[in-house]
């Protein structure tokens, strides 16, 4: 039995993430508050609900933080992988967050079709401009780390969202401007609902996934049995388990039914190391079997996939 882990390498360092966070909250702290006063004087509903929508993101900013901070922290005798797995349950909570921002969006704009409250499309389109600013820089700023992480990605699509969000707004203040066309306000709204909604499903459904143990989808469960049965000695692979302890890192655990092989611990290094390399897996534990018991091992009758 051997096992290996090695550092996540590919994790943005945490100083990165720190002025990344820190700059990206405070930016979007004081855009909120302009779309909201804005919003309010220019009768915009898209500015309110963009408002609406950028709080919902500084919060989710902030738990994508705490979270990427707090799996820093090393393992101890209760908490034996330590806190990284708090890194996925925010990215859950920042898709929850995002499905609520849909909701409200999507009801404030049937409640301002109804009244026909035609905003100042000048106003909408001023301050969504400044938003395009401040979000994308946000999201350019987390980008490098979002490439590997998704707890850091799950805030840098809030980010590129409300980039494309705040390109809508523009567009639809233009346009109410020049046509006077009220309904604009609200269709822009709905349309901002829908794209959240899409991009809040797709990380709700991968962030579950790994909640509940599922194997990361940067993974090929069905490949990594056929690698590991490549090697000299293997007769069969049974009990295999690939599970992220993080966004950021994944475990294996598997047992190896090998007859006649002579191991040593330099066996287990390579294959761990194969596996980091091949499949970004870097925390591997594997239990070598002879298979010449007078029962077989009860896991490898347990395992029917």
């Amino acid at each position: 039995m051997g096992h290996s882990h090695h550092g996540a390498g590919g994790a943005a360092s945490l100083d990165q993430l720190n002025t990344a966070f820190g700059v990206g909250i405070a930016l979007n702290l004081a855009f909120v508050a302009a779309e909201a006063v804005f919003g309010f004087v220019g009768h915009s509903l898209s500015l309110l609900a963009d408002a609406g929508h950028n709080l919902s993101d500084v919060f989710g900013l902030a738990l994508a933080w705490v979270a990427a901070w707090i799996s820093r922290r090393p393992p101890s005798p209760r908490r034996t992988y330590g806190l990284g797995r708090g890194t996925i349950l925010a990215s859950l909570g920042n898709a929850i967050l995002l499905l609520i921002a849909v909701g409200a969006i999507a009801w404030e704009a049937v409640l301002r079709w109804s009244e026909h409250a035609a905003p100042d499309g000048g106003i909408m389109a001023a301050v969504a401009a400044v938003g395009i600013v401040i979000n994308g820089g946000t999201a350019m700023m987390l980008l490098p780390g979002g490439r590997r992480d998704m707890n850091v990605r799950a805030a840098y699509l809030h980010m590129a969202a409300d980039t494309a969000v705040s390109a809508g707004v523009v567009v639809a203040g233009l346009v109410v401007m020049w046509t006077g066309w009220w309904w604009v306000d609200s269709a822009t709204s709905l349309a901002i609902a829908l794209a959240i909604a899409l991009s809040a499903g797709a990380l709700l459904k991968e962030s579950l996934n790994l909640a509940l143990d599922a194997v990361p989808r940067a993974v090929d469960r069905d490949d990594v049995r056929r690698f590991l049965m490549q090697h000299p000695g293997v007769a069969s692979v049974h009990d295999l388990h690939i599970w992220s302890l993080s966004t950021t890192s994944t475990a294996l655990t598997a047992h190896l039914v090998m007859p006649e092989a002579t191991l040593d611990d330099e066996f287990l290094h390579r294959l761990s190391g194969a596996l980091h390399e091949r499949y970004g897996i870097d925390h591997v534990t594997v239990q070598v079997e002879r298979g010449n018991a007078p029962t077989a091992c009860k896991l490898s009758a347990a395992e029917r996939i």
